[in-house]
């Protein structure tokens, strides 16, 4: 396969321009800063990261992430985690790292507003995911504290890789309040978006509707996450484990 080092993969400085632009819908979206970007990946570069996204039965690190409550139901079921980049193809590292370069980074500041912030080469949490049929991601809060480096989580960043997704499969992105009484956002997971929002101890966010693609068919994305050293927002509870929430009954928004 060819090296998409000859390619583009993101147009950083396109972004970049963008910032500005974009700053004050995300700081007012709700239910809390967040924006969903259409074509983030260049065209040409979707199909090959698709193609190079490691299979469930590779010989790879695959994590199996499926904790379950303690009354023994599933949180996170059928969900392989990779966050060795080693282990992945020249195209996925290549994009890795321009979403780790200082270029990436200042975008996300003028994006954001949040300034000071830092990758994380061990991709804590982070990396390429993949759920299967039958999966699912409860609603949560991540992490705020990174257990290695002491830092402040402040930024995800989720990147998806699944072509004619069909509504009916399941697995779309919800953002939800932070009382856990609404959905303020659903996001179908398209190949070439990309959903980035501000991280804290009430940034609740999830797929829990089950997977329900076809057999030979996986839900892929991409996560990083992105820190600082202390947050001005001092009331946010420093954690270092997930936290899971149960869901009410109610209306969800339509699909985006």
């Amino acid at each position: 396969m060819e090296s998409l080092r000859a390619l583009p993969i993101l147009d950083i400085e396109r972004l970049i321009g963008q910032a500005d632009q974009l700053k004050d819908q995300y700081g007012a979206a709700q239910p809390y800063p967040n924006i969903l970007l259409e074509r983030f990946i260049e065209a040409d570069a979707v199909q090959h990261l698709i193609e190079e996204f490691p299979s469930p039965e590779a010989s790879v690190s695959w994590r199996q992430l499926s904790p379950r409550s303690s009354s023994g139901e599933h949180w996170q079921h059928n969900k392989l985690g990779l966050c060795s980049v080693t282990e992945m193809g020249p195209s996925l590292r290549e994009l890795i790292l321009e979403m780790n370069s200082g270029s990436f980074i200042r975008f996300l500041e003028r994006l954001t507003g949040i300034t000071g912030l830092l990758p994380d080469p061990k991709l804590q949490g982070g990396g390429i995911h993949q759920v299967l049929p039958g999966g699912v991601l409860g609603v949560h809060a991540d992490f705020t504290r990174h257990r290695h480096y002491q830092l402040d989580r402040r930024v995800n960043v989720l990147v998806y890789l699944n072509p004619d997704w069909q509504d009916e499969w399941g697995g779309h992105l919800e953002l939800w309040d932070p009382d856990m009484q609404s959905c303020g956002r659903r996001i179908r997971p398209l190949a070439g978006r990309c959903v980035i929002f501000n991280t804290s101890d009430k940034s609740f966010h999830g797929h829990p509707e089950v997977v329900s693609c076809p057999a030979g068919h996986t839900r892929k994305s991409i996560a990083l996450y992105y820190y600082t050293r202390g947050r001005e927002d001092a009331d946010v509870e420093p954690t270092r484990a997930t936290e899971w929430q149960k869901l009410p009954e109610g209306l969800r928004p339509d699909l985006e």
